[in-house]
C-alpha cells in the first residue's frame, strides 16, 4: 500500500473534484437545508487546513480541520471515494486530521455528519467519538449527527 496524506489547497483540481463528488453523494441523501458542508471557497475563506489522501498517486480522499479560538477543531469535508473504502484510507485520514488538530492545540475534535453515513459514524465511534448535541452555528436537525472526542 502506498498511501500519502498531505496538506493541500482546497482549490487544487484534485481537491475540488473530491469535494464535488462528496457534495453529489450527499445531495442524493439529504435536503439542501441538512447539508452543512463548506464550499471550496468557504474552506479557503475560513482557513480550514485541508488534506488530500493519495493511493499510488491517485487522489482518493480528503478532509479538513477548522480551528476555533475556544479550543476545539471541527472536521470538515471528510470523504473517501467508494472504490477505496475498506482499505484503511479513512482511518489514516482521520488519524492525520487528529494529529493536526492536536498540533494546533485543540483539546476537542468535533464534527457533524448525516444520519445515513453509517460507515462514517462507525469509523468515528471506533475512534473514540461520542454523541453530543449541536455546537457552534449548528441547529438541531433530524438528519444530523453531532460527535466529539477529547484529545490528549
Amino acid at each position: 500500500m502506498s498511501l500519502l496524506i498531505r496538506l493541500e489547497s482546497p482549490s487544487s483540481p484534485d481537491a475540488i473534484r473530491l469535494v464535488d463528488e462528496l457534495e453529489s453523494h450527499l445531495a442524493a441523501l439529504y435536503p439542501a437545508t441538512s447539508r452543512h458542508g463548506y464550499s471550496v471557497e468557504k474552506l479557503i475563506r475560513e482557513g480550514v487546513a485541508f488534506f488530500v489522501a493519495r493511493w499510488e498517486g491517485e487522489p482518493v480522499g480528503c478532509g479538513g480541520v477548522q480551528h476555533y479560538a475556544d479550543g476545539y477543531g471541527e472536521l470538515k469535508r471528510m470523504y473517501v471515494r467508494p472504490e477505496f473504502r475498506g482499505r484503511g484510507v479513512a482511518r489514516a485520514l482521520l488519524e492525520r486530521l487528529t494529529l493536526h488538530a492536536v498540533g494546533e492545540g485543540a483539546a476537542l475534535l468535533r464534527l457533524e455528519t448525516g444520519v445515513h453515513q453509517h460507515e462514517a459514524i462507525a469509523l468515528y465511534t471506533k475512534a473514540g467519538f461520542r454523541s453530543m448535541g449541536p455546537f457552534g452555528q449548528y441547529q438541531p436537525d433530524p438528519n444530523s449527527v453531532f460527535l466529539e472526542k477529547a484529545l490528549a
